[in-house]
């Protein structure tokens, strides 16, 4: 007996809308599950991301009161350290010199020949801060610029020599372990200004700054136009500033290191519009209700230059200007010397 082929029954066409309504609901269905899926993946993957940030950009809470603030909320305790007197502890002129060998002192107190030239100073950029505009030609004469950042070390011969009050960040007077190479913040414009003076130099204008680092090119940073974090220690890549010769691969076509990152450098002038500039008028000077301080805080803001270890990388542009008051100090604020001449004679006091 030959069997029959089966054929289902044609569908009706209501049965034929059931199925597409359970066909569309099906897809609809697993449509919305990837959707949470994905949604859930992206917020857990901003979460991890948000963490991680917040690992980079700050600390534990309960470590606060271990932690070391001045400017902005922190002035009152620096004004206050500044009005104390000198610790009973720290280092004799002996003992501080005595922190590092012969070479080492010869290789930080060194300086690096700046020619006379014309460069190109400030810039036209669209997204640069308006303090940065516009870009125009500054011709300077030949001077010599500290090859790097003032030290820890250095500045602790200074202070033993001249019973200036140590950084509040020294401990009984003394530089954190392993920070000899490092170089000093916690300083005021005044501590930098005095220092260069002891040594018989200067702070340098925020001109030659950027003489020594755009060159004759005009160049953004000091290896060229193309921002290299692996170059310099900037936006936490390190998390605290770093020894003075750790970046060779960022150091200026004329041998000067860290002129963008690892800490901000006070220079001599005052934050003063450039001819042709555009900004707000606000924007320079120093309002009255804003605590300017005594002394060489003066009228005018103070210019750093170079950015640091806790900015935006672009604000370590070679052009970039910062700029607070003369009494202000943090973690990222530091200094480095200027001179006319090719060896200063160093105040003995």
């Amino acid at each position: 007996m030959a069997l029959k082929s089966y054929r289902p029954a044609p569908l009706s066409d209501k049965e034929r809308q059931h199925r597409r309504r359970l066909l569309s609901m099906t897809f609809l269905t697993c449509l919305v599950l990837v959707m949470i899926g994905s949604t859930i993946h992206v917020v857990m993957l901003g979460k991890l991301r948000l963490s991680d940030m917040r690992k980079l950009a700050t600390y534990d809470l309960a470590e606060e009161p271990t932690r070391v603030r001045a400017a902005g909320e922190d002035i009152v305790l620096q004004q206050n350290h500044e009005a104390g007197r000198a610790p009973s502890s720290g280092y004799t002129v002996v003992e501080a010199q005595r922190l590092l060998n012969r070479e080492q002192w010869e290789g930080l107190d060194s300086m690096v020949p700046i020619p006379a030239g014309t460069f190109v100073m400030g810039t036209d950029l669209e997204r640069a801060d308006p303090q940065d505009k516009p870009q125009h030609k500054v011709t300077l004469p030949a001077f010599y610029l500290d090859k790097y950042l003032v030290t820890n070390a250095q500045y602790a011969r200074f202070v033993a020599a001249t019973k200036r009050r140590p950084p509040i960040n020294w401990k009984d007077g003394r530089i954190p372990q392993g920070e000899l190479m490092n170089p000093v913040t916690m300083v005021t414009w005044d501590d930098a200004a005095a220092y260069a003076a002891w040594m018989g130099k200067r702070l340098p204008h925020e001109a030659e700054l950027e003489r020594a680092g755009r060159g004759s090119d005009g160049r953004r940073w000091p290896w060229g136009d193309k921002m290299d974090p692996s170059r310099l220690n900037t936006y936490y890549n390190v998390g605290s500033s770093s020894n003075v010769t750790a970046y060779p691969q960022g150091k200026s076509i004329y041998g000067v290191y860290d002129l963008s990152g690892n800490v901000a450098e006070w220079t001599a002038d005052d934050l003063l519009p450039y001819e042709g500039s555009k900004a707000s008028e606000d924007l320079f000077g120093a309002d009255k209700a804003r605590p300017g301080g005594p002394g060489s805080a003066g009228k005018y803001y103070k210019v750093l230059r170079g950015g640091s270890w806790k900015g935006d990388p672009f604000s370590t542009s070679l052009y970039h200007r910062d700029y607070a008051f003369a009494n202000h100090a943090t973690d990222f604020y530091g200094f480095r010397c200027a001179s006319d001449v090719e060896r200063p004679v160093r105040v003995q006091q």
